[in-house]
């Protein structure tokens, strides 16, 4: 069984800016990251992430959130049939 819990989100105005920093980051970064699958065709994650990867660890990504990136651009394009 799966169970759904809400959660609502209540953060001080420093750590209110400091979301809006990342999401912000990771939002060019996706964006990026879809300019170099469109580019080079790129048919598959692993070879997206062979092209962007060390770019994204170089713009002060974690690698975590590098990965996670790749991953839902990627997604994104399986998910248009793109590729």
């Amino acid at each position: 069984m799966k169970i759904v819990t809400r959660v609502k989100l209540l953060p001080e105005a420093e750590q209110a800016a400091a979301l809006r920093c990342t999401l912000r980051v990771v939002n060019e970064a996706a964006n990026w990251v879809s300019g170099v699958a469109f580019e080079r065709g790129v048919p598959r994650e692993y070879e997206l992430r062979k092209h962007t990867y060390a770019v994204l660890k170089a713009r002060g990504l974690g690698a975590q959130a590098a990965q996670h990136v790749i991953k839902k651009t990627r997604d994104a394009y399986t998910t248009l049939g793109e590729h």
